[in-house]
């Protein structure tokens, strides 16, 4: 027996009923042949972290901009962290942890440089709008390696679209990750927050506190139990009543205190200028786009191949860019 076989037999015999299974995905645009040691969403996983995609998290804004100091997270660090939250209940649950993790790794692929600040502009200036979460899926359906896309499975791709928005995952797999990228960000924004000096811990809402936990360690971990004692039955993944209103008046403080009009977002109307400016004149001047991308022109149109440059670029690349349209050389 393979190596692959054998895995999805151990997977068959000792995940939960209401698990993925891997020897079960519906499969992938393209047939492909089968490998012989890893399950296919192992497969998927491991093409994620070998994108391009996926390195150039590390230097995409998570929620401050060009922070002073090495502790700040990132869109790669944000990542990371809700994917260690999804693997422990999913693993607790029994359900498919290479599923979740795969979704985890991809979610914020298709995210903007500057993070909201980026995808708001994006989603003002493009006539037919912006979503992270559909970029995400376009980055692995359409523009890693060279146009080909990294042709992943179906169950992996839904769950990346719908992380966030109106639309549920399809699998409870999807829903983990789902609920495991509110954690994540909303404790570690608050620990940001509070190493930067914006708010502190005695800030945030005293009853929050006292149901989820006086520190940040302390809330991700009572969220993941309260997750895993409500979600046993496989009918979806949820918390319960209480526990769910409080990580509501948690994100609601965040948005009043910290995402929206504080210090910390001093720097984000320079950064929406920057991604406005660089959207308007490469779709003004598209001589100015690289070469492979004068090349997507043909096949997408120039407004979808401006918002795919612009989307995927770092911070640092776009500040790059700007000056290298904008200002002035030596000479």
């Amino acid at each position: 027996m393979q190596i692959r076989e054998y895995n999805e037999a151990i997977e068959n015999k000792f995940l939960s009923e209401f698990a993925s299974f891997s020897s079960k995905s519906r499969g992938r645009d393209r047939d492909e042949k089968q490998c012989d040691i890893r399950t296919v969403y192992q497969r998927d996983r491991d093409r994620i972290i070998y994108s391009k995609a996926f390195r150039r998290l590390k230097h995409k804004t998570q929620v401050f901009i060009s922070p002073e100091g090495d502790h700040y997270r990132t869109r790669l660090t944000h990542t990371l962290e809700v994917s260690q939250i999804a693997r422990t209940i999913a693993r607790s649950l029994r359900l498919n942890e290479d599923l979740t993790e795969a979704i985890a790794l991809g979610h914020d692929l298709g995210h903007t440089p500057f993070g909201h600040a980026g995808e708001r502009v994006l989603d003002r200036v493009c006539s037919f709008g912006f979503k992270h979460n559909e970029q995400s899926v376009r980055v692995v359906e359409v523009l890693e390696k060279d146009g080909k896309g990294l042709n992943l499975t179906w169950e992996v791709r839904d769950g990346i679209h719908h992380h966030t928005g109106s639309g549920m995952p399809s699998t409870l797999e999807g829903q983990v990750v789902r609920f495991a990228d509110k954690i994540a960000y909303i404790n570690h924004d608050i620990e940001d927050a509070i190493r930067g000096g914006i708010i502190t811990e005695e800030d945030l809402p005293g009853k929050c506190k006292e149901i989820l936990g006086k520190t940040s360690s302390l809330r991700i971990n009572n969220m993941i139990v309260n997750i895993i004692e409500n979600s046993n039955d496989g009918k979806n993944i949820r918390m319960s009543p209480e526990f769910q209103e409080s990580t509501n008046c948690l994100r609601n403080f965040m948005f009043e205190n910290v995402y929206v009009g504080s210090v910390a977002k001093k720097e984000e109307s320079k950064a929406e200028l920057m991604i406005e400016e660089l959207f308007l004149v490469l779709m003004q001047k598209p001589d100015l786009l690289p070469e492979d991308s004068q090349e997507a022109i043909k096949k997408y149109g120039l407004e979808r191949t401006v918002l795919d440059y612009v989307a995927g670029m770092s911070d640092r690349y776009a500040v790059k860019k700007f000056q290298e349209i904008y200002i002035p050389v030596s000479w």
